[in-house]
């Protein structure tokens, strides 16, 4: 990893100035597995307060805790849309259920594809966008070079770092995280960071 804090360093001041006051690289990973990608899919366009809160609650309903897809398929609507899932949010979590107990969705596999194989993979599924693949790349898989230039957090964190009059356009913010290369989920980290409401799984 400090290759990686080097290079970021050496490559953009802005970005040396962040790991200045941020310190060390402590990204908190989660395992790749169904529950993972299923947080992923609860975080979808609600802060992450929000989705913790929701998370917990569906959680609470599990056996033992711990979502899996069996646990999903086997929760009624109600208790569901009671954690604060919205039916459209229950419709994608359960696909998934069922897709991954049908062997269509391999996880053990997923960790040795590139990440633009698991992307075209799982954007497949329905409910499964780029940026939820991005998040389960970086928190789930640990890959380095993954960059959610579309994810509002990382525009208005770059906004801020760097002097942006507006918001900056995710092609913008690609433009700048070419220098970043090949350790861009390591900047998306650090601009999380400097925002109040910080990215995880």
């Amino acid at each position: 990893m400090q290759k990686a804090l080097r290079h970021l360093r050496a490559a953009d001041p802005v970005m040396a100035r962040l790991i200045a006051e941020i310190g060390g690289y402590r990204i908190e990973y989660s395992p790749p597995n169904y529950q993972t990608l299923a947080r992923a899919i609860v975080l979808q366009q609600v802060s992450g307060k929000a989705a913790d809160r929701i998370f917990a609650r569906l959680l609470e309903c599990c056996p033992d805790g711990e979502l899996t897809p069996k646990a999903l398929l086997g929760l009624p609507l109600e208790k569901l849309r009671a954690a604060g899932l919205s039916r459209q949010k229950i419709a994608y979590l359960r696909e998934l259920a069922r897709r991954t107990l049908a062997g269509e969705v391999d996880f053990a596999a997923l960790k040795k594809l590139p990440d633009q194989e698991v992307t075209r993979r799982l954007t497949a599924l329905k409910g499964i966008g780029v940026w939820t693949v991005q998040m389960f790349l970086i928190f789930a898989l640990r890959r380095p070079d993954v960059m959610p230039s579309g994810d509002l957090g990382i525009r208005a964190a770059v906004r801020k770092a760097y002097g942006y009059d507006s918001l900056p356009s995710p092609r913008e913010v690609e433009r700048l995280a070419e220098a970043w290369r090949p350790y861009r989920s390591v900047a998306a980290w650090y601009l999380w960071r400097t925002l109040e409401d910080k990215a995880g799984l």
